[in-house]
């Protein structure tokens, strides 16, 4: 008989399930008309309903299969009974038929650490930029981000009425990412993707800094880099400490997966494990290709402001 899947592809398979029961949470939401907002810390800290349920609903899925894996999420919620309604139990099919890289089959639940952000760009979503808004399922080993599931729910909303909407990208380490077409940005351009409601002088200086030809200002860090891989934009640039892990841990294993790199503005990797801080506080430096062109121009003035 088979072997049964390694745990690695069964927990990637079932978040892939989870992230799509996510985005019918998402659109249910909006559809109904009552999004819930509250303000966390500010006008630009919101948190909806779609928040709230969304990651009940991926948390209690995901520990219900994996009880021993850690499982960390943006929102601060207490402990209510979460509904049956909420619970997914599938998984897909497709990913358990690929081959768990080597470095990864002996991986055991409590290694585990999986990064959750219900609606990544949440302020967009309120505001009905609908095409902004991720949600965000990474995970990680060792703090290090091995795999990732990027879920757009209103991917293809502008498309008409016929047009399938939403989409599940995926991806882990060694075996590749899937559920889009992976693109180059223009040879010689140098196009930047950067924040759209936290920006600030240092953010700005950065950028002219670099020199680009043309800046992007977007939400959601899900949606900058798909950006990147896309050929959308060929650097994500953000000079300031707003970004957390949740915001960078599942669309860092699909970047580098397809070969691509993403690092604080010093230079320095993220670490994922279970006891890190959640602020990445030395901002985010991502391209697809040519990190090295960008990072070599981060003037030393905008590092020293931003302590890692």
């Amino acid at each position: 008989s088979m072997a049964s899947p390694a745990l690695l592809m069964r927990v990637v398979a079932s978040a892939y399930s989870v992230a799509e029961k996510a985005a019918t949470i998402v659109r249910n939401v909006m559809a109904a008309g009552d999004l819930g907002i509250v303000e966390k810390t500010g006008a630009n800290d919101l948190q909806t309903k779609a928040d709230r349920l969304v990651q009940m609903s991926i948390c209690a899925s995901l520990a219900r299969k994996f009880p021993k894996v850690t499982i960390i999420g943006e929102e601060e919620l207490s402990a209510d009974e979460v509904t049956e309604e909420l619970i997914e139990d599938g998984h897909c099919e497709e990913i358990l038929k690929k081959t768990c890289p080597a470095q990864y089959t002996g991986i055991k639940e409590e290694e585990l650490v999986i990064w959750v952000d219900p609606l990544d760009g949440t302020k967009e979503y309120t505001e009905g930029l609908l095409d902004h808004v991720t949600v965000l399922i990474g995970i990680a080993y060792g703090g290090k981000a091995i795999a990732g599931v990027i879920n757009q729910p209103y991917y293809n909303y502008e498309a008409g009425a016929d047009a399938v909407l939403g989409r599940t990208i995926w991806g882990v380490l060694g075996i590749g990412a899937f559920g889009f077409q992976l693109t180059e940005a223009p040879a010689g351009k140098h196009i930047i993707v950067t924040t759209r409601s936290h920006s600030s002088t240092l953010v700005n200086d950065c950028i002219s800094a670099l020199n680009p030809d043309s800046v992007i200002r977007v939400g959601g860090a899900g949606n900058k880099v798909i950006q990147l891989i896309e050929g959308k934009a060929s650097a994500y640039v953000f000079a300031s400490p707003g970004c957390k892990k949740w915001d960078t841990c599942a669309p860092e294993a699909i970047l580098h997966a397809v070969g691509g790199k993403i690092t604080d503005i010093h230079g320095n990797s993220f670490q994922y494990n279970k006891e890190v801080k959640h602020m990445n506080s030395a901002g985010v430096l991502a391209t697809l290709r040519n990190y090295d062109y960008y990072a070599s121009r981060i003037p030393n003035t905008v590092k020293q402001s931003l302590v890692p």
